[in-house]
């Protein structure tokens, strides 16, 4: 195994790996919130602004 994917690993184990999603619809934001709930810092990303802006303020729109 490579150092890089040692280190990926370890973030993985320890929850300290930075998690980033494309695309918050019916697979994305489920999967946003399981990682979040599990402990990652998790950046969601869409291009809908409407989407956005619903679940910057706690709303889910499914």
């Amino acid at each position: 195994m490579s150092k890089l994917s040692e280190n990926l690993a370890q973030k993985i184990k320890s929850h300290t790996a930075q998690v980033g999603v494309v695309g918050l619809g019916y697979v994305g934001l489920p999967l946003v919130v399981e990682f979040a709930e599990a402990g990652f810092t998790v950046t969601g990303i869409d291009l809908d602004q409407r989407k956005v802006d619903m679940i910057n303020r706690g709303e889910s729109y499914i």
